[in-house]
């Protein structure tokens, strides 16, 4: 593991991300590194798409939506 060297505006972002995203801050940073990543190896793929795809990977399995009559 390693430091990384980002700018004070960059660090502000990943703060700000992180608690709407319920991340720390190193898991902010590491999801936008390995998401951006992602996307320059995957062009034509959308970020949703490659967001399912590793959820898939994961395991995690879509749940069907229940609608409720009004």
């Amino acid at each position: 593991m390693g430091i990384v060297n980002i700018d004070d505006e960059l660090h502000d972002q990943i703060r700000k991300a992180s608690a709407v995203s319920c991340r720390s801050i190193n898991a902010q940073a590491a999801f936008w590194i390995k998401i951006g990543m992602l996307c320059e190896m995957n062009p034509t793929q959308t970020f949703n798409e490659i967001v399912a795809s590793e959820l898939r990977s994961a395991g995690v399995a879509p749940q069907k939506i229940r609608v409720s009559a009004s």
